[in-house]
């Protein structure tokens, strides 16, 4: 993905809702995530989770110490798994 599609396509907000990480994207689209699927975010309570701070490279969450990015997030990359 190119710079430009990447600045035309930055994250606007982002909520915990029922389980999932929804991203809304500044072109409309929509990208959600089992929390589960990130090990830091699946030990999160709910009110950590839905802290969430957004910036034009990705999404962070102070109370968990857990950053994603941008990038990752429109290739499916939801953070790390441990076996």
């Amino acid at each position: 993905m190119s710079t430009s599609n990447i600045l035309a396509d930055s994250p606007i907000r982002a909520e915990y809702e029922q389980g999932e990480i929804v991203v809304h994207m500044k072109s409309g689209r929509v990208v959600r995530f089992r929390a589960s699927l990130n090990d830091r975010l699946a030990k999160g309570t709910p009110v950590q989770l839905a802290r969430i701070e957004v910036s034009p490279y990705g999404l962070h969450w102070p109370d968990l110490d857990e950053d994603l990015s941008f990038r990752g997030l429109l290739q499916g990359d939801f953070g790390q798994r441990r076996g």
